[in-house]
């Protein structure tokens, strides 16, 4: 069980105690009746410590979870709310935060399909109810696509990264016509364009592994797991998309963007590094520091005829040649269109 539902049980254990008017309550009352309640959640002897419950009675009193719970001492001796109507379950809230935590509970229903958000179904329907937006329809809409394969893996995958396990992977790539066996090491599982990555080391060499990709993955208990310790952060501060070389320093990427679609480029960033260079009626030139991968190329392409890349050169002459083959695939296009 984890840390955080074993101190809701105990505020829940203690609450139930100071708002009880016919019975005196100690704090090693309050701790034996804590100990008792995660016993029956657990089923097995959980000792709770004097300074849990001390600190407990301490978050309790203060703004941190928003209790302000008025505990008093009587008799120097005994537990209780100076309020006798006063519990933790009856803190009112504003109409402002009945909207905020709409807003946040159809946000999260957009994740119930994940097998890992399936414990919070039941959660997110009792904040459904205390918050009367059941019938509410989702004003917040994220991308998401519904015949994505390769989420049943997910739960696996993270499950090995947080106990630090090694997998073994059999994966087949587009280009592959058979499908390879892969001992890894996850370290992340990272999001882009709708499609979800594994971040993962085999000895000195990084892969980057879609989960769409994945036929199936096995547990490599004999084998020591290396923890790479990565920020997800930090990793892919330097580039755009997935793909990580260790070995291949940031550049500076150079380009101008017309002016009817400069202000796109100005308002969603494609990297935390772009900088403005100079603007004109034409349109704009803009800078970002990133290594060169195919998802930059991607990028730049989708941008069409708008974008002009300047520098640096390699780039420039790739995306140069792959316009050149996507015109030269319409010229020689041949249909017999009725429309």
């Amino acid at each position: 069980m984890s840390s955080n539902k074993n101190a809701l049980i105990r505020y829940k254990t203690l609450d139930k105690c100071l708002k009880n008017k016919y019975r005196k309550y100690t704090l090693e009352d309050l701790i034996d009746e804590c100990s008792e309640a995660l016993f029956e959640y657990e089923g097995k002897e959980s000792f709770v410590s004097k300074r849990t419950v001390q600190l407990d009675l301490q978050n309790m009193r203060s703004e941190k979870f928003g209790y302000e719970a008025p505990i008093e001492v009587f008799e120097r001796k005994y537990y209780r709310y100076s309020d006798p109507e006063y519990s933790i379950h009856n803190i009112s809230v504003n109409e402002s935060d009945l909207k905020a935590m709409n807003n946040a509970v159809q946000i999260l229903k957009q994740f119930k399909d994940f097998s890992m958000f399936k414990e919070m179904n039941g959660v997110i329907q009792k904040l459904e109810d205390s918050i009367h937006s059941t019938n509410q329809k989702s004003i917040i809409h994220l991308d998401k696509n519904e015949q994505l394969k390769g989420l049943e893996h997910i739960d696996v995958l993270y499950d090995a990264i947080l106990h630090k396990k090694v997998l073994r992977v059999t994966y087949k790539s587009f280009k592959a016509i058979e499908s390879d066996s892969y001992i890894v090491h996850p370290q992340l599982l990272k999001e882009f364009n709708n499609r979800w990555f594994l971040i993962c080391f085999n000895k000195q060499y990084a892969y980057n592994l879609a989960l769409d990709r994945m036929e199936s993955i096995q547990i490599e208990e004999n084998i020591e797991y290396i923890d790479k310790n990565l920020d997800g952060d930090e990793y892919f501060k330097d580039i755009v998309g997935v793909t990580v070389s260790p070995t291949m320093a940031p550049r500076n990427v150079v380009f101008f963007v017309d002016s009817h679609n400069a202000p796109y480029i100005k308002t969603k960033p494609l990297h935390t590094s772009q900088e403005i260079i100079r603007e004109s009626s034409d349109g704009t030139v803009f800078k970002i520091c990133v290594q060169l991968n195919y998802e930059l190329e991607r990028l730049l392409l989708g941008f069409g005829e708008s974008l002009i890349v300047h520098k640096p050169r390699k780039l420039r002459l790739r995306l140069e040649e792959k316009f050149r083959a996507g015109s030269k695939n319409y010229e020689n296009l041949v249909l017999d269109d009725e429309d």
